[in-house]
């Protein structure tokens, strides 16, 4: 059975979500590994989400409740903050909530794209830690085929900015004009790259980037711009008239001591705009008791932007709930797969025996021997076809109990459990 724990920065604060960014697959793996109720784990989070997604045997709730105890202990938090802002899920609910965050409808501004690969690669660092299942594969799977069809069939791509053009939205009435702005970009990855080309498109040409991790003079070759060396870095940190932070550092880079030294030392005062886009932040908060600066982080970005609901297109909506229905029947038909296989074994194994005692009195023709053959798989067609009809309707154990009273078989636990028509009300 599929489980998911979720929370997102609209039920969980800023600092919460920061503090479960260090929650790695690797412990989340080692969790699966030491409970017999855990098949698997696909441990998936972001810039604005903590989410678990869980292969677990029975109904899961205990397993559920020893997550949150150990994403709390890796976090350092208590247990009953993690409870509050997390949703449990179950059932299609599972698949609804994970094909929509791959879409990008869930996300701070809505139809991102950077979320489909980091759904990607919630499942790739899964398989690493040897925590995925089958469920968890075709579930993760059909959410990376249904964030592909919402963004060629749809313009949920376009109805959403990306956080790196809102956030310069809305720096935009702070500053003068872009093209006399001169900024200082911390951070070399995808973010700072999307963040360089937005600013560029405003017209900024003064820019100079520095990597706490040292790969400023390989990106300022690539992009076009100053790399900034450590030894540089308090000079530019008093004369950019914005200072942008997208970095993945675990730690602040920047602090108010910092800072206030490095403006003291050049003699700064004027305003000064610091513009967080890093979680965990790059910015200490404490920045703004330094006279003359301002700060926007993430948790201030997302008060402006636009509720999802009047960005995500119907069309996008119809997609995922089509995904859904899909992903569904393909649970039920896994779940009748199990009696399937049990049954074709069984006629098979009887025409198997029957044609080896013909053998043996050598009473067995080729073309009677494939005459058997035949019969046996025109036997098992008609009601292997029933059980995926059976299953289709939710009713596979029909099909697991007819075996068992007709021919005695006795079926595998199914790979993957159907849900209930009572979980589709929700």
């Amino acid at each position: 059975m599929l489980r998911a724990l979720t929370a997102d920065y609209r039920a969980a604060g800023f600092d919460l979500l920061e503090r479960l960014s260090v929650v790695s697959p690797e412990t989340v793996a080692r969790f699966a590994a030491e409970r017999p109720d855990v098949e698997g784990v696909v441990l998936l989070a972001t810039c604005n989400r903590f989410e678990a997604y869980l292969d677990v045997t029975g109904d899961g709730s205990s397993a559920v409740r020893a997550l949150v105890d150990v994403a709390a202990a890796a976090a350092g938090v208590a247990p009953d903050a993690v409870a509050e802002a997390v949703v449990e899920r179950s059932g299609p609910e599972v698949a609804a909530h994970l094909f929509a965050v791959s879409s990008g409808l869930e996300s701070l501004v809505v139809g991102e794209a950077e979320i489909a690969g980091q759904v990607s690669r919630a499942l790739e660092s899964a398989r690493r830690s040897g925590s995925t299942t089958s469920a968890l594969e075709r579930l993760f799977q059909r959410a990376s085929r249904t964030s592909s069809t919402v963004q060629n069939r749809t313009r949920v791509g376009l109805a959403g900015r990306s956080i790196v053009r809102l956030a310069l939205d809305l720096a935009e009435s702070r500053l003068g004009d872009w093209a006399d702005v001169s900024v200082l970009l911390i951070g070399t990855g995808t973010y700072a790259g999307a963040t360089l080309a937005a600013l560029r498109d405003r017209g900024v040409t003064e820019v100079g980037v520095y990597s706490p991790s040292g790969r400023a003079e390989r990106f300022a070759r690539r992009e076009g711009v100053t790399a900034v060396a450590t030894a540089d870095l308090p000079g530019r940190l008093a004369t950019a008239d914005i200072v942008i932070a997208c970095s993945i550092a675990t730690t602040p880079i920047l602090d108010a001591a910092r800072l206030g030294r490095a403006r003291a030392a050049a003699g700064r005062e004027g305003r000064q705009l610091v513009l967080d886009l890093g979680l965990p932040r790059n910015i200490d908060p404490d920045v703004v008791d330094v006279p003359g600066v301002d700060l926007l982080d993430l948790e201030t970005i997302s008060l402006h932007a636009p509720l999802p609901e009047l960005q995500a297109t119907d069309e996008a909506r119809r997609l995922i709930a089509e995904a859904v229905a899909e992903f569904r029947a393909d649970q039920q038909a896994t779940a009748v797969t199990p009696a399937v296989v049990a049954f074709r074994a069984h006629v098979l194994d009887l025409v198997e025996a029957e044609i080896e005692r013909l053998r043996r009195r050598g009473e067995l023709p080729p073309a009677t021997e494939r005459a058997m053959r035949h019969l046996a798989s025109v036997l098992v067609h008609t009601p292997s076809t029933r059980a995926r009809t059976f299953a289709a309707a939710g009713e596979a154990d029909r099909f697991t109990e007819a075996l068992g009273v007709v021919f005695g078989i006795e079926a595998p636990a199914s790979v993957a459990s159907a849900p209930d028509e009572d979980d589709l009300a929700g």
